[in-house]
């Protein structure tokens, strides 16, 4: 259905708005219905906490419910009072993104309360654009920290270094990386010289990777700070370039991965990704020795760095 558009109670809704009469429910129905009532129980809630002064109208007569009217929300949101008025009812109505949105704008609704409206209504919830995540509480950090001697960090979904504990920086942090002057693990596997890449398998690895920032660059598409990332590593890396031409797309997940380190030799290490409330498309990167050898190692590179700080 279209903006603006009512549907009266006794006129055809057309193809594709509004379902005929509901049978009983059965069980395959069950969810469908359950959802549909939960969306009505919920549109109900927000709409009761707007006032007339939240959207600019004048407050009028006494009002005998709280917060807006369903005949308001309707006209602040530019669709026909009754299509709005079975939505909150919880009849089979389909609802496009454009609707929703505008719903969701009269209610004042949050990201995550928007993205609630859209999962209730079963309708693909395109994020928002947003500012990548660049700082880390000192709780998170703490939480890395606590994981040394096994290295950890924190990216964002553009593979940028939010935060890293020591035993990140232990093996990975070397002066040719340093002297690249972009805290990107993208930007340092495929921008320093071959010889000095702390990754073993660069031809198996390096695609994954690519393959998962072009996963998350689905959700950023036209965002001019995820377009300037691509362009500019792919005229920095011509590797780069032509993975990222491929167009293969995977999620981020658990792996076994080969490091190589000049004090230590070869590490085998199982990386495992974990998610961060409050800090959308990051997450904690934790890596854990994979065989004995290489938990020795790891100890061992540990005490050449402690060594190296405090000598004597």
């Amino acid at each position: 259905m279209e903006l603006g558009t009512d549907v009266g109670p006794g006129a055809s809704p057309g193809p594709g708005t509004l379902a005929g009469p509901s049978a009983p429910a059965s069980p395959a129905g069950a969810r469908p219905q359950r959802r549909r009532s939960e969306l009505a129980a919920f549109l109900r809630g927000r709409r009761a906490r707007v006032t007339p002064a939240d959207v600019g109208m004048p407050p009028g007569p006494r009002r005998r419910t709280p917060g807006l009217r369903r005949e308001e929300v309707a006209q602040l949101s530019g669709v026909g009072v009754t299509w709005y008025t079975w939505l909150e009812q919880g009849r089979p109505i389909n609802a496009s993104a454009q609707v929703l949105d505008a719903v969701a704008r009269t209610l004042r609704l949050d990201r995550a309360e928007r993205e609630h409206l859209y999962h209730l209504a079963e309708v693909p919830c395109a994020p928002r654009y947003e500012a990548a995540a660049v700082e880390v509480g000192p709780e998170i950090q703490g939480i890395i920290d606590a994981l040394d001697p096994h290295p950890a960090v924190i990216y964002n979904a553009r593979y940028d270094i939010l935060a890293t504990n020591p035993a990140y920086r232990d093996l990975f942090v070397i002066p040719e990386i340093e002297a690249i002057g972009v805290p990107n693990v993208l930007w340092s596997l495929f921008v320093v010289p071959e010889r000095y890449c702390p990754v073993v398998f660069r031809d198996s690895e390096l695609p994954v990777m690519v393959a998962t920032l072009r996963g998350a660059y689905g959700r950023h598409v036209g965002e001019p700070a995820w377009e300037k990332f691509v362009r500019d590593l792919s005229a920095a890396s011509p590797h780069f370039a032509r993975l990222w031409a491929s167009g293969d797309v995977i999620p981020p997940g658990p792996r076994v991965k080969t490091f190589r380190h000049a004090a230590v030799g070869e590490l085998r290490m199982t990386s495992v990704s974990l998610s961060v409330n409050g800090m959308p498309e990051c997450r904690i990167v934790a890596y854990t020795p994979d065989d004995e050898e290489t938990g020795r190692r790891v100890l061992r590179l540990r005490e050449l760095r402690r060594a190296e700080r405090h000598p004597g």
